[in-house]
């Protein structure tokens, strides 16, 4: 846009009567896709050597911690769990280490054990289900729940570890038993409380009515206690949740890459990233963030969908004729940043991606002309008309070797 600013030629909604920024703090992420996310069951747990790629990548996008795993769960969680805590502590990597586990002491003294052998500190994010649904299934009461997170709590605490009690399932349960549970783990030492969607519960509304309410309750104990979202993604709000949960005063938000997890899986972690970024509440380099999806897309055996936002095969691809004119007349004017908006709210370049034009049944001539100017291939107008017919006939994009076919079947050739 280089003769017009964004402002001159883009009129946005989202901007009318906006209260203010999202938030005046500075976000906090907790990529949660090295636990939550390989618990899904159509996902491969990573190599270790994998997972030491996927953590510097985290790094390098300014994830502020990364839940490295599950020590108790096995040998082989345990000693990817110490070699990911090495790294961090032996490369200086710009980034925190969690681990989560049960309200259970046999679950917290594998993390204790991993913290002391890599002299690095870890936050212990120890989770008990709170909602009534929940203790019902479990045959559980409220004072099951607070027996056994005293027990969990203490132990950490004594064992020097900060503390993140995690309520799962809190977007279901009952304020009173919320009451006592959060007061009772303030006294007892934690330094944040997890509210959590586990099942894809909420709505913007809830979120609302929920962490302000825990906010109140934190300001009433006079502790200085932080609070995180973790947010699933069942009612397709995942990543639109986090966001509002921002705005409502989350300190921390929680998600995972491609959203992988259990079930339909969690908020999408690239996808707040990338959203942020847009609404220019983060400064983080996201240069790496389409390699961080690729890299975990192989690592875990999960293929990225082809409209999947920014790291899609299709995300910036077109083949129909009035999109691909509009591109292509931006591309004629030498403006990039032009061809990125004009039919894209996520603009290419920013995150190092670009426009890629296609020929289909319901393309124009400029997505002939254009596919053969990157291609460098220049050909007469009776061997593009060609190709556009073949296209017509067609019932799908075509591949570029049936490009190359029509072109090659021309009586002079390609020149």
């Amino acid at each position: 846009m280089k003769d017009q600013s964004p402002s001159d030629l883009i009129y946005d909604w989202n901007e009318i009567k906006k209260k203010g920024p999202l938030t005046t703090k500075t976000i906090e992420f907790d990529d949660e896709t090295l636990r939550d996310g390989i618990q899904s069951p159509s996902v491969a747990d990573p190599t270790i050597e994998d997972k030491l790629e996927i953590l510097h990548l985290q790094a390098k996008l300014g994830i502020t911690t990364s839940d490295i795993g599950l020590p108790g769960a096995g040998p082989r969680a345990f000693e990817d769990v110490l070699r990911l805590a090495r790294e961090i502590a032996d490369q200086k990597l710009p980034i925190q280490a969690n681990c989560a586990g049960r309200t259970m002491v046999q679950d917290i003294r594998p993390m204790v054990e991993v913290s002391q052998k890599a002299g690095l500190p870890i936050e212990v994010y120890c989770f008990i289900g709170s909602s009534p649904i929940r203790q019902y299934a479990e045959s559980w009461d409220l004072d099951h729940i607070l027996k056994t997170s005293e027990e969990a709590i203490s132990f950490a605490v004594k064992e020097g570890m900060d503390v993140a009690y995690v309520t799962e399932d809190t977007t279901r349960s009952r304020p009173d038993h919320l009451d006592r549970l959060f007061r009772h783990a303030i006294g007892l030492g934690v330094k944040r409380l997890v509210v959590c969607d586990t099942v894809g519960h909420s709505t913007p509304d809830g979120i609302f009515n929920l962490l302000g309410w825990v906010r109140n309750l934190i300001d009433g104990s006079g502790q200085d206690v932080k609070i995180d979202w973790h947010g699933h993604n069942d009612r397709g709000l995942g990543v639109t949740n986090v966001l509002h949960a921002i705005e409502a005063g989350a300190d921390r938000v929680h998600g995972t890459c491609l959203g992988i997890g259990e079930r339909v899986g969690n908020a999408a972690i690239d996808q707040v990233l990338m959203n942020l970024k847009l609404l220019g509440a983060i400064d983080n380099d996201l240069t790496h963030l389409v390699k961080y999806c690729e890299t975990v897309s192989r690592a875990c055996h999960w293929p990225i969908p082809k409209n999947y936002p920014l790291a899609g095969e299709d995300a910036f691809r077109t083949a129909t004729g009035v999109h691909a004119a509009a591109i292509v007349k931006a591309y004629d004017r030498n403006d990039r940043e032009l061809a990125d908006r004009v039919y894209s709210g996520v603009p290419a370049g920013l995150f190092g991606k670009r426009q890629v034009i296609e020929i289909g049944p319901m393309s124009g001539m400029s997505n002939v002309r254009f596919w053969l100017k990157q291609h460098h291939i220049d050909v007469s107008d009776d061997v593009k008309q060609a190709i556009l017919q073949r296209a017509k006939t067609s019932n799908r994009t075509l591949l570029e070797g049936e490009i190359y076919e029509v072109i090659e079947a021309a009586p002079a050739g390609p020149a």
